[in-house]
């Protein structure tokens, strides 16, 4: 191989290795992949003045990511504090583990049907081997529903996902981290307290289980996935 070719090769896998996950959709205020540790956006503070601020449709919308890591749990969130500096953040979904290098994205991730009308910030956090993650994108919260915006919302081949519980990321979904600090390092414990039975459509709780929370290998698509959706009023699946 020549010299050139190898050194490129070298490079692009460099890239690779040192790059956390990039918010694709909707469009981040900001990305240093130096600073991406840093809550609660990754170092940056939303500006609605100069930010490409995004409709975000509050009965669903996409949220595409695309992780860089072979493996990764992500936490959905959103707030109406423009400047994201305070601990009012609403979890909008359920923890999903994404186990696959690549693109992954969610078509209907819903907010409060009262936040229609005014503007916020949506904040994706990932719980990634490297520790916790963090992007945000400023919107617009319109009402109704998106539909699927097929240039943005894709997911890499091979990529597979699965509900569970993270003791890392479970303070960021009550709202208690602080702003400008990084709050973890390390992996996440992906621990599943809440087992869902994919034939009668109803979860049944394991010992010292969590309402709302679902764990285990949950195939995208199937029913259990979607009846543990439906308690956050979202779809979840995969395209």
């Amino acid at each position: 191989m020549a010299p050139l070719a190898s050194a490129a090769l070298l490079l692009a896998a460099s890239a690779v290795v040192n790059a956390h996950f990039t918010l694709d959709y909707p469009a981040t205020i900001g990305f240093n992949d130096d600073k991406e540790g840093t809550g609660p956006c990754g170092s940056f503070t939303p500006d609605f003045s100069n930010d490409n601020v995004t409709d975000f449709h509050v009965g669903g919308d996409n949220v595409a990511i695309n992780l860089l890591h072979p493996q990764g749990t992500w936490l959905y969130r959103g707030t109406l504090d423009q400047t994201a500096s305070s601990n009012n953040w609403t979890q909008l979904f359920p923890e999903v583990m994404q186990t696959g290098l690549g693109k992954f994205c969610q078509p209907a991730i819903a907010v409060p049907e009262s936040w229609a009308g005014q503007k916020g910030v949506i904040g994706v956090v990932v719980d990634a081997p490297d520790g916790l993650l963090y992007q945000c994108a400023a919107v617009n919260f319109v009402a109704g529903a998106a539909t699927t915006n097929q240039s943005t919302c894709t997911n890499s081949t091979g990529v597979t996902a699965s509900f569970v519980t993270d003791a890392n990321l479970a303070p960021l979904a009550a709202g208690n981290d602080t702003a400008g600090s990084s709050t973890a390092s390390g992996t996440g414990s992906g621990t599943a307290t809440q087992t869902a039975s994919t034939t009668s459509g109803t979860s049944s709780s394991t010992k010292n289980s969590a309402p709302g929370r679902v764990g285990g290998s949950v195939p995208l698509g199937s029913a259990a996935a979607v009846v543990v959706a439906a308690m956050f009023g979202s779809a979840f699946m995969l395209l």
